[in-house]
């Protein structure tokens, strides 16, 4: 076979099958450049989905017609005037994008710099290229594509429906749209707008950051989240992250960029998923826009032929900042949980009879007494027990400092300073009810324990080791050969961690001492769920490297039950402890530990508002 150069055509067609996959990735390329070009403001149009046209439009720094002429072949760029490739600071930078376009479509590229008396136009058709012409057009860039892929039809079959690939459309606008909120963007769908955000007045960067995230993602987003800012080594870090109970059933929420660009990357989205592990169940995703900053010589973004993933000259080091600035915003926002959960609980409430008239006819039921609902028995006479201060019950918590076990006004109202509130009663031997100073909040009592136990074992263990009790009866557990082997392999790491234990014999080990935090634990349940922990994780970790997991695994055997009958002082030492302890707004499956309903909801369900 005789070697031979391609033809023109053939090479930037071959090319645009990289560059252009879709609509969507028409859409980066030309809103990239008009970023570049220093606009203010892009708008984008776009017909049946973007297969028909797809339209920019900018008010960028705009096009002599020699430089038109020049864009449209290719490696032609204005964005490496060094050409040093290590030095990147656009965009876009390659010079493929715009012929690789006109080759399987109808491009028009019109442009008028600054200046100039008129624009000049030019127009590709499947890669035949006209003269540029003179045309009317104000200051600035429009590229106008139509009839995609009619050059090569084989890749139209391979299009979704229109409506899909729209969706692929706003996704790209609205992850470069969260780039740069120092531009104003638009899309118009059919002739209808499905996007608008203006740009950030000049000032703080985080919060024009803030205010356009709030815009593009939402309010209740904005509402469930922190900031994150951090710097090391010239990388800085910042943006919003949610809270761990406003988490999603996928990562479609995580919005990642570098330099501006939006990225899909590997080293960022693990980072994110390390730094939620011990807050997050793990079928559950963060919601989070993080932003880096990095020196153009400590990345690479000539990885991706869609620059869709980044390389770092130190990966370690960004990981590290990475997961320590997330924990340590989390950590911050202390006891906060998402809102979404007093909205729930509002919404699967419904009022007795389905809405029809007063007493017990025409209601469809009577409405249930206080014994049926189990709340008259445990909340009608004072809670039982000799007091918090005399006898702490509750494993793993402090004593509240005296005259401060019920903290209220002397009306008995609560103060601004507890805003998990004061507890009123507990019911079904699970929730309490505790009265805030704007309604009430209900709290997970076995969930908010297993939190506070595991944040005290990990303080335990960071100040030199966890204090341990011997068992005045070592308690002998027994299971299969198999995990008793599995445990007793693993005694020297668990007695760092409390629990000493050794082998006894086939299918049985014996426990000796257990961690004080723990309290009066059910150890056999305890060492049969760390045997099961143990089978499922990689052998080659030690217990050191799973030190969450085993820590989780301990805490909630440690944990006050379910069904546990509490005293007033209990109750209200606990959610003194909750407001004290860092993520104590989930358990540790991710889960929330506790729900507010305001007032002015509640009187809305009874008609008061």
């Amino acid at each position: 076979m005789t070697i031979r150069l391609l033809p023109p055509t053939l090479v930037n067609r071959i090319a645009a099958g990289e560059v252009v996959e879709r609509p969507a990735s028409v859409v980066k390329e030309l809103v990239e450049n008009a970023i570049d070009a220093g606009a203010t403001r892009v708008d984008v149009t776009m017909v049946d989905g973007g297969r028909a046209a797809l339209v920019v439009v900018d008010d960028g720094r705009g096009m002599p017609p020699g430089d038109i002429a020049l864009a449209v072949e290719r490696h032609a760029t204005s964005k490496l005037p060094d050409d040093d490739l290590l030095a990147i600071g656009f965009l876009g930078f390659r010079g493929e994008a715009l012929p690789a376009i006109g080759s399987v479509a109808r491009l028009t590229l019109t442009s008028r710099p600054m200046g100039a008396d008129s624009a000049w136009s030019l127009r590709i058709e499947g890669g035949s290229r006209a003269e540029p012409v003179p045309a009317a057009h104000p200051f600035g860039t429009r590229v106008e594509v139509r009839d995609l892929f009619y050059a090569t039809p084989a890749r139209l079959k391979f299009l979704k429906a229109p409506r899909t690939e729209a969706m692929h459309v706003r996704d790209v606008v609205e992850r470069l749209a969260m780039a740069h909120p120092a531009v104003s963007f638009s899309l118009s769908d059919d002739g209808r707008t499905v996007l608008r955000v203006a740009a950030a007045a000049a000032g703080d960067v985080v919060e024009a950051r803030r205010v356009r995230l709030t815009a593009l993602m939402g309010r209740e987003f904005s509402d469930n989240a922190v900031g994150v800012a951090a710097e090391r080594e010239g990388i800085r870090l910042g943006g919003l992250i949610g809270l761990p109970t406003y988490a999603k059933g996928t990562a479609q929420g995580q919005y990642l960029f570098v330099n501006g660009r939006p990225v899909r990357d590997r080293l960022l989205g693990a980072s994110v998923r390390v730094a939620y592990q011990d807050v997050l169940a793990s079928d559950r995703h963060a919601v989070v826009a993080l932003f880096l900053d990095v020196p153009p010589l400590e990345v690479d973004v000539n990885v991706h032929p869609a620059k869709a993933e980044v390389r770092f000259r130190d990966a370690g080091m960004v990981r590290g900042l990475m997961v320590a600035a997330i924990r340590h915003s989390l950590a911050e926002a202390g006891h906060r949980a998402a809102t979404t959960g007093g909205a729930a609980a509002l919404g699967a409430l419904r009022p007795f009879g389905g809405g029809g008239g007063g007493g017990n006819g025409g209601g469809g039921g009577q409405r249930p007494t206080l014994q049926q609902t189990g709340f008259a028995r445990e909340a009608q006479a004072p809670l039982p027990g000799s007091g918090f201060a005399e006898a702490p019950v509750l494993p793993g918590l402090a004593t509240p400092p005296a005259g401060h076990a019920t903290p209220c006004d002397d009306d008995g109202a609560p103060t601004p300073d507890h805003p998990l509130g004061i507890a009123r009663g507990q019911v079904h031997g699970t929730y309490i009810v505790a009265q805030t100073a704007d309604g009430i909040v209900l709290v997970d009592q076995h969930a908010a324990h297993e939190r506070l136990v595991l944040e005290r074992m990990k303080a335990a263990l960071a100040n030199g080791g966890v204090r341990r009790q011997v068992l005045l009866i070592p308690e002998v557990v027994e299971m299969d050969e198999a995990a008793a082997e599995r445990v007793a392999a693993r005694a020297a790491d668990l007695a760092a961690l409390g629990l000493v234990l050794e082998g006894f014999g086939p299918g049985a080990v014996v426990v000796r001492e257990v961690p004080v935090l723990l309290g009066d634990t059910d150890v056999q349940g305890l060492v049969r769920s760390l045997a099961d922990d143990l089978a499922e994780w990689d052998t080659a970790l030690s217990l050191s490297e799973r030190l969450g997991d085993v820590c989780a695994t301990m805490a909630c055997h440690g944990s006050v039950r379910a069904g546990r009958r509490l005293n007033a002082d209990e109750m209200n030492a606990l959610l003194r402890q909750m407001e004290a302890t860092p993520l104590s707004g989930q358990c540790n499956h991710g889960r929330p530990t506790w729900v507010e309903l305001k007032l002015k909801d509640i009187e809305k369900l009874f008609g008061r508002r």
